[in-house]
């Protein structure tokens, strides 16, 4: 792991050069977890290939910062990309992340050779739904909003048969700082790509899970719709984090992708 100094905040990261012509990818986690998220999916993807992860500002081990919109994540991104000398990167956005990767392909396209989307959308959930999770926590702490997490991230046959796992990620929820995850939770909020995702003109692949309630197969559908050339795929059986529930399906999908880029 290696830490990055951004505008007198640290950002967390860990990061493996491409060898030879190899493309670079950069992965960008969901509200309420690190980058050990993609643990299991970058085990799956070629040896050769350049991996940038970090912990989004204010999770993992990332302080955040006062007031950081959906573009200000963006730039922390943008800013990783030059800390380590990389022109141009295929980004791999989950919920939040996806949000995070549309910001940079609209605003710094040039920096950016692909994108993967997934279980994202051009605006994620209604003012209401944001304000009144910000109350729970406010009322009750991390904890009050375990459960219903859980239930939005993992199909039923994921928790009922993976207890173990279960527990682990609940514990990564329930330790998010609940003044970062509201923060990061209120630029959700108000962020709204419905009428830029047309600009973004890389090759996408927007990926769905047929049981995610939080960012449901319809809203993936809408966003690959909109995105020129974009395409979309359904990951029956899975939530809102496929890249835990199903990495081998994640890795061929975004072997894919990087394909498309690269041919």
């Amino acid at each position: 792991m290696q830490a990055v100094s951004r505008n007198g905040r640290i950002l967390n990261t860990a990061f493996r050069p491409a060898r030879g012509a190899a493309p670079v990818l950069v992965f960008s986690n969901s509200l309420g977890t690190d980058f050990r998220i993609w643990d299991d999916l970058l085990a799956r993807l070629p040896d050769d290939w350049g991996l940038l992860r970090y912990d989004t500002a204010g999770h993992g081990l990332s302080p955040g910062g006062p007031g950081m919109s959906i573009d200000d994540h963006g730039d922390d991104l943008v800013a990783l990309l030059d800390t380590y000398g990389i022109e141009k990167a295929v980004i791999v956005g989950l919920s939040v992340g996806g949000l995070i990767a549309q910001s940079v392909a609209i605003r710094h396209g040039e920096r950016v050779a692909g994108l993967v989307l997934s279980n994202t959308g051009m605006k994620i959930g209604t003012p209401e739904i944001w304000n009144g999770r910000a109350e729970a926590i406010r009322a009750g702490g991390m904890n009050a909003i375990g459960d219903a997490t859980m239930e939005r991230w993992f199909s039923r046959a994921f928790r009922e048969g993976r207890p173990a796992e279960l527990l682990r990620w609940r514990t990564m929820l329930v330790h998010t700082p609940a003044d970062s995850y509201i923060a990061l939770g209120s630029a959700i909020r108000d962020a709204d790509y419905r009428d830029r995702a047309g600009r973004i003109s890389v090759p996408t692949l927007c990926i769905a899970g047929s049981e995610d309630s939080a960012t449901p197969p319809e809203t993936l559908r809408a966003l690959a719709a909109a995105i020129p050339g974009a395409t979309c795929e359904e990951i029956v059986g899975v939530g809102h984090l496929p890249c835990i529930e199903v990495p081998d399906r994640v890795a061929d999908m975004v072997g894919t992708l990087v394909e498309r880029v690269t041919e």
